[in-house]
């Protein structure tokens, strides 16, 4: 298998305040990682920045500018809601990470590649149609699902997501279509808040499998046979996106969920079988969540070692 990966130091330069559990440091944990010997075969690119009209393929205009007027120009960080910040390079930055999503679909889509991990930040998976919130500007898998599906006419796309905090924006923006599966493991009661298993969408294609608290291997690892899994071989999906988070690894201080390492791995082979079945082994993984610097390389690093090995 060839393994894509993007990544740019662009992503560093979006600012949070001191102390912010999304900070650059996340990602140069990872990058420590990935000098393993391990990584040698791994296709490195820089992820290039996407015009501000790729926004528009999730958000409406107003979504856009509204988050373009809260960009400062000087070295300033503003709060544009309770806990999602802006600094001066932080538009820049989510374009890019949109960018390295919709190029790993095209590279993946033409058969450049089989698969590729995009790690990039701010993460995406919060914001929703017209808000930014969690952290997220711009819902990257949702810009990468509908630039398969419009680019490539890919028919039915599946959106998995196993960060320990709901998707409530990926939730939101495909709740009425039927071309989308998202699929969900999360800890519930959590932020946002959403994510309930009667939450399913007008077509009945979002799948949640919520998690309790304190909940481990065994309970992730059955919500995903029992809910996550069946619902990707019912829907035969022809291109498959990961929202790659890590925090529902036991050393997170944001959740309470007891996963190790190998549950990302054993995670990332079910949706590999998956892709192989159905998608033509086509992947793309988005890095999301993961707030324990230790806890973020290991759990990405076997991630994407399993992307690699196939």
């Amino acid at each position: 298998m060839t393994t894509r990966l993007y990544e740019h130091d662009l992503f560093l330069e979006h600012k949070t305040p001191e102390g912010h559990p999304e900070r650059a440091d996340r990602l140069r944990s990872l990058a420590i990682a990935l000098q393993h010997p391990n990584f040698d075969k791994l296709d490195r690119k820089q992820a290039p920045q996407a015009n501000e009209d790729a926004v528009l393929l999730a958000h409406p205009e107003e979504h856009l500018r509204a988050v373009m007027r809260e960009i400062p120009e000087e070295d300033e960080i503003h709060q544009i809601e309770a806990d999602t910040y802006v600094g001066p390079k932080s538009l820049q930055a989510a374009l890019t990470g949109i960018g390295g999503a919709m190029a790993a679909v095209d590279d993946v889509l033409t058969g450049q590649v089989d698969n590729a991990f995009v790690a990039s930040r701010p993460p995406g998976h919060h914001a929703e149609k017209m808000k930014a919130m969690g952290f997220c500007l711009f819902n990257n898998a949702a810009i990468a699902a509908r630039h398969a599906q419009q680019k490539y006419g890919v028919e039915r796309v599946a959106v998995v997501d196993w960060d320990v905090h709901h998707g409530n924006g990926t939730q939101d923006i495909f709740w009425n279509d039927p071309s989308v599966l998202f699929a969900s493991t999360h800890q519930m009661p959590l932020y946002p808040g959403t994510g309930a298993k009667d939450e399913t969408g007008t077509k009945n294609n979002i799948v949640n499998a919520p998690l309790s608290p304190n909940d481990g291997s065994e309970h992730f690892r059955e919500a995903f046979k029992s809910r996550v899994l069946p619902a990707l071989k019912n829907f035969r999906p022809d291109f498959i996106i990961i929202s790659a988070g890590f925090d529902a690894h036991h050393r997170d201080p944001l959740a309470q969920i007891n996963l190790v390492g190998d549950d990302f791995d054993w995670a990332t082979g079910r949706v590999m079988e998956i892709a192989g079945k159905y998608a033509g082994n086509r992947v793309v993984s988005l890095l999301e969540g993961g707030y324990d610097l230790e806890g973020l390389a290991e759990s990405a690093g076997l991630h994407i070692c399993r992307l690699m090995r196939g």
